[in-house]
């Protein structure tokens, strides 16, 4: 007992460390690319070039691992983030910052999904809730530190990158050493669009659209920052506020989930969004305090999108194909997650800071208009045949093994699609 108690701590410090230095990574680069003097277009790129790498990862590990095993492909994944984040301190242009940054998508969904594939070997269903709990609360409050971590210095110089490298070098080390038996083949998933329309069209729709919206947001929230005239120690907080309102409010939008038809919890959840974004756009912010208040309301909702709209999905889904169902919505969320940034990006760069928030508006528009429209087309799932909610990690940290790790009881018949 104490062995196994010993190896899940193992994983879950590796976990840790990746996501730190993930998060630290993620907000370094836009806030040194904006005192560079690099193009919100620029910047917005580094986003797309991280969700290509990302999704490509997602595909490809597991052909990885079945060559060469669990422990050197994530041991290569970190060294080679490492790399990237190095490199990124030697050639400060975007012209090299924006394919390692696709490099560096590619290795994190590697080594989430090896360490997330060393869980569900330890996961048995007994304490599968508990362990995909805590692993989801550890990968947030490191994310959460990496990101608060740029408080305590000034990011103009090569400190937080080479802490980065460091951090990620210092994730394989616990999985090296530990007794952990190697797992199980990763899962496989491909995008079979048609399957995921037949299921359910608001859930490949609806995290189209999340996938557009969260991504121009998680990319560009430090540039749209340090712009309103925060400081680098304000910016962080702008950022980290959001994710952690995400969190939170998933445990009083689970309930309601549960409760009624996930589809006008949904659009509940886009008006929410739209006031935020109306609130960013219009209000006119003079105090820092109501620029991160206003980052709360909006993380609140748009972070707690992605799991509703896959319990609606898997509402929908024929008994064991949950991963399947889950894993290709990750890949339509990512597919949304390329063009979001690149979208934003630009519009910024063209019409000015307030565009990242347009893009944001639109994507909620869109959203809420094809919910209203689905409603009126198909009834609610009884309450019966409804799969229990689960709350998870940031979906950009999301991969078909969290969907494994996650995995509810199927229910016994299909309904009908939504």
């Amino acid at each position: 007992m104490a062995r196994s108690i010993l190896s899940l701590g193992a994983l879950l410090l590796g976990s840790a460390f990746l996501v730190f230095a993930g998060g630290l990574n993620g907000l370094l680069l836009p806030i040194r690319g904006e005192i560079e003097g690099f193009t919100a277009a620029s910047l917005g790129l580094l986003g797309t070039g991280w969700a290509v790498g990302y999704v490509a990862g997602c595909i490809a590990t597991s052909s990885l691992v079945a060559r060469v095993g669990h422990v050197r492909v994530f041991g290569a994944m970190c060294a080679v983030a490492a790399i990237t984040v190095l490199l990124s301190l030697l050639f400060v242009t975007p012209w090299v910052w924006v394919p390692l940054r696709g490099i560096a998508g590619f290795c994190f969904a590697g080594a989430a999904m090896v360490v997330e594939s060393w869980l569900n070997e330890k996961a048995e269903s007994s304490n599968r809730g508990r362990i995909f709990g805590v692993y989801t609360m550890v990968n947030l409050g490191a994310t959460t530190a990496g990101q608060l971590a740029l408080t305590t210095g000034d990011p103009a110089g090569y400190v937080f990158f080479v802490v980065a490298a460091i951090v990620y070098c210092m994730a394989l080390l616990p999985t090296a050493v530990s007794a952990t038996t190697t797992p199980t083949a990763l899962v496989k998933v491909s995008l079979d669009l048609g399957g995921l329309w037949r299921n359910s069209p608001i859930a490949v729709v609806a995290v189209f659209m999340v996938g557009i919206s969260n991504a121009a947001f998680g990319t560009l929230v430090a540039v749209y920052g340090a712009r309103t005239g925060l400081s680098v120690s304000e910016v962080a907080l702008f950022a980290s506020v959001p994710v952690l309102a995400g969190a939170i409010a998933q445990v009083p939008i689970g309930i309601l989930s549960d409760r009624y038809d996930r589809r006008k919890v949904l659009i509940g959840i886009a008006l929410l969004a739209l006031v935020a974004d109306a609130t960013f756009l219009f209000a006119g912010f003079t105090g820092t305090a109501a620029l991160i208040a206003t980052s709360a309301v909006f993380g609140a909702a748009v972070f707690s999108m992605y799991p509703v709209i896959v319990a609606h999905a898997n509402d929908h889904a024929a008994p064991g194909t949950f991963i399947q169902v889950s894993g290709g919505l990750l890949l339509v969320f990512g597919v949304g997650s390329i063009i979001g940034p690149t979208i934003a990006g630009f519009a910024m760069t063209r019409y000015g800071t307030s565009s990242l928030f347009w893009t944001t508006a639109a994507a909620h528009v869109l959203m809420l208009l094809f919910a209203l429209l689905r409603l009126r087309a198909r009834a609610a799932v009884p309450a019966e045949d409804k799969t229990a909610f689960r709350a998870a990690p940031l979906a950009r940290g999301t991969t078909p093994e969290t969907a494994v790790l996650a995995e509810p009881t199927d229910p016994e018949t299909p309904a009908s699609p939504a």
